[in-house]
């Protein structure tokens, strides 16, 4: 499914390699998807009902899976990812949270509708092209009443490497191409959730730092998560090694903390809504309020 206004921004046969590519050390790197995971859960906690069948798009090795286990009700979850060796991880013999787990593009989901109780989707939906056609399906595939709940990167994360790429770059190169992949922003989330039919949206957002001895060290990080540039339009050469040193240089010159450690920040937004449904709160119409605007301002003291 595509919208008429998605765009083409990621190279998806690449995404989905570089996840293959990462599944074999995936877990010396995992640390993010597992401590979201976790926050993930926490916030379904507050949502007071059993979810008997649970789909989870764009498992990665299956955290999330593992962490619902036994909790909320969930007795059969399904996991899915764009990448079939990061599938197979989910679904291993090891991990008896997963019911099934196949591999499946995010933007072509194989569900039939009104499938699932619940959809979980952890750190995987920034990656994707057309959002809201993948919302759109998404919605489709729960139960009228089920809930949705996902956690995505924001427009704030890598902000440091960003710019020092950017910056050296221009030094190195007399110009520049898109060296970190671009992240939704959080005033968009909401009106996404919306246009993707999702009732009661609600969208909220953290910011997580983390630090690492330098600027290669991130980079071998982000490498082993899976989660390096597959921007389109990229160079598609590799970056030089001045540009990476020049680069490294400016982080550490404009960032490093005394101890000599860079930051990082990531942002993560926190996507939530409901399959619509008569028994869900709704507002009132248009122009059936019982009290004329102008007595109810007087009462609050407004003349």
């Amino acid at each position: 499914m595509t919208s008429p206004d998605s765009m083409t921004v990621f190279d998806r046969a690449l995404v989905r390699r570089r996840r293959d590519r990462a599944v074999a050390e995936f877990t010396d790197h995992s640390f993010l998807f597992e401590e979201i995971a976790d926050r993930l859960a926490d916030r379904l906690e507050d949502v007071i009902r059993p979810f008997p069948l649970a789909l989870d798009v764009g498992c990665h090795d299956g955290a999330m899976g593992r962490i619902l286990k036994g909790r909320k009700g969930i007795e059969r979850l399904v996991a899915c990812d764009l990448s079939p060796d990061f599938a197979r991880a989910a679904g291993g013999t090891g991990n008896r949270a997963v019911a099934a787990a196949i591999a499946a593009d995010e933007e072509f989901l194989p569900f039939a509708p009104g499938s699932f109780d619940l959809a979980v989707s952890n750190l995987s939906l920034h990656w994707v092209n057309d959002l809201p056609g993948a919302l759109v399906q998404i919605r489709q595939a729960l139960k009228p009443d089920g809930f949705f709940c996902a956690s995505m990167l924001g427009g704030q994360t890598l902000a440091e490497l960003r710019r020092c790429l950017y910056e050296a770059e221009m030094e190195v190169s007399g110009g520049v191409s898109p060296r970190v992949s671009p992240f939704a922003e959080i005033k968009d989330a909401g009106g996404l959730l919306q246009r993707a039919g999702f009732a009661l949206p609600v969208v909220d957002s953290d910011v997580i730092t983390v630090t690492y001895s330098d600027a290669f060290a991130l980079m071998r990080e982000l490498r082993g998560m899976g989660e390096t540039n597959a921007v389109l339009a990229r160079r598609k050469v590799p970056a030089s090694r001045a540009l990476l040193f020049d680069a490294a240089r400016r982080y550490a010159e404009l960032y490093a903390e005394p101890d000599g450690r860079i930051p990082v920040t990531f942002e993560v937004l926190y996507l939530a809504g409901w399959s619509p449904h008569e028994s869900q709160q709704q507002p009132s119409k248009r122009g059936s309020g019982q009290i004329p605007l102008g007595d109810a301002l007087k009462g609050g003291g407004l003349q």
